[in-house]
């Protein structure tokens, strides 16, 4: 099975468990791999045939924007229901980094896979 990748997307978000992270925005940074077939997209040239990074992105931008989350986590539980369900994604691994989170590292966060790999 094929994978469509989007890295290190940036996005800003409200996700902190102190009082003061909630009150300010923070920026995560996103990978995603995701499970698809692009022979169809591939042999015709058709963006309608394959994961649309694009479109994908602009909705992971969307999600960010409006919702709010004390842990990163949810953050990533949640989006990744979100795009398995708009989008038909049959697996998907998706990483959330929270950069300067901790001292003396570059980032904190998760990586999750959801569905079965293909």
């Amino acid at each position: 099975m094929d994978r469509v990748l989007i890295e290190a997307l940036g996005v800003e978000t409200v996700i902190g468990v102190y009082d003061w992270e909630r009150n300010i925005r923070q920026r995560l940074v996103l990978d995603l791999e995701m499970a698809t077939d692009i022979t169809s997209a591939a042999t015709t040239d058709d963006l309608d045939k394959t994961l649309n990074y694009a479109a994908i992105s602009e909705h992971i931008t969307r999600f960010a924007d409006s919702h709010s989350f004390s842990l990163v986590e949810t953050f990533a539980e949640r989006l990744c229901e979100t795009l398995r369900q708009e989008y038909d994604i049959e697996w998907l691994r998706l990483t959330v980094r929270k950069p300067g989170a901790i001292a003396n590292a570059d980032a904190v966060g998760v990586r999750i896979e959801r569905g079965k790999p293909l």
